[in-house]
C-alpha cells in the first residue's frame, strides 16, 4: 500500500482528482485496444500497443481502462492525506501529445539506479515521460515495470 504525502492521487494529476469523496477516474469496461486504435500519432500508437504489451507479460494482468485514456494493470491501495483508502492501478500508461506518460514507475524518486540506465526520459509526479520507446533501454524498462510491479501491486 502507497500513503499518500497529500497528492490528491499516487499521480497528482489534475483529472484524476478526487471530487466529493470519489475519484473522477475509475476503472471501467472500456475497451483497450479501441482507445490504442484511437490514436492518431502512428509512432505514439505503436510505442502505447508495445507498452500495453511489454505491461502484460510482466505483470500477468490484463489491461483495463481507466477512463478514456489511461491503460492500468492491477490495484493498488493507498492512503490519502485525510486517511481515506482509496483503489488505483499499480501501473499503467497514456499516449499524451507529448510523450507516452507511464504511470506507478517512480513514486517518491524510487528507482534511481534504472532510471540512470533507461536512457532519454523525463520525471514528474509518480510519472515517467517517453517521447520513443525505441530510444530507452529495453531491459532497464523491464526491470522498472517489475519492481514497480511487486512493490505497488496488492
Amino acid at each position: 500500500m502507497i500513503e499518500s504525502t497529500g497528492l490528491a492521487d499516487p499521480v497528482g494529476r489534475a483529472d484524476t482528482a478526487i471530487m466529493n469523496g470519489t475519484r473522477k477516474t475509475q476503472a471501467g469496461d472500456g475497451d483497450v485496444a479501441a482507445y490504442l486504435g484511437s490514436i492518431t500519432d502512428d509512432r505514439r500508437r505503436s510505442d502505447a500497443t508495445d507498452m500495453v504489451e511489454l505491461m502484460r507479460t510482466v505483470t500477468g494482468a490484463e489491461p483495463v481502462l481507466w477512463g478514456d485514456s489511461i491503460v492500468g494493470f492491477g490495484q493498488q491501495t493507498y492512503t490519502t492525506a485525510d486517511g481515506k483508502e482509496r483503489s488505483w492501478f499499480a501501473v499503467g500508461l497514456s499516449a499524451r501529445k507529448a510523450a507516452l506518460t507511464l504511470y506507478g514507475l517512480t513514486y517518491y524518486e524510487s528507482n534511481a539506479d534504472l532510471l540512470e540506465r533507461l536512457g532519454p526520459h523525463k520525471t514528474g509526479k509518480g510519472c515517467l515521460y517517453l517521447t520513443r520507446l525505441d530510444r530507452v533501454d529495453q531491459s532497464a524498462l523491464t526491470e522498472l515495470i517489475e519492481r514497480s510491479w511487486h512493490t505497488n501491486s496488492d
